[in-house]
């Protein structure tokens, strides 16, 4: 598995949309829902994150004009 930190904020929606999906299918083990979970969970936290720099980026550059 990839770096999931490194996504993109969009690479990361798009593998939660596809996480999403897989889990709606009702057809996975304990140990599969577990590591999907777990990684939709790092990939929330990723979007987050880079949602607060995008907005910390934002905030600086109006301060600075």
């Amino acid at each position: 598995m990839e770096n999931l930190e490194q996504f993109s904020y969009d690479q990361a929606m798009k593998r939660i949309e596809e996480i999403v999906a897989m889990l709606e299918q009702d057809d996975r083990g304990i140990d599969e829902l577990a590591a999907l979970v777990k990684e939709a969970s790092t990939l929330v936290k990723t979007c987050k994150r880079k949602l607060k720099t995008t907005e910390e980026d934002i905030a600086r550059a109006f301060e600075e004009e």
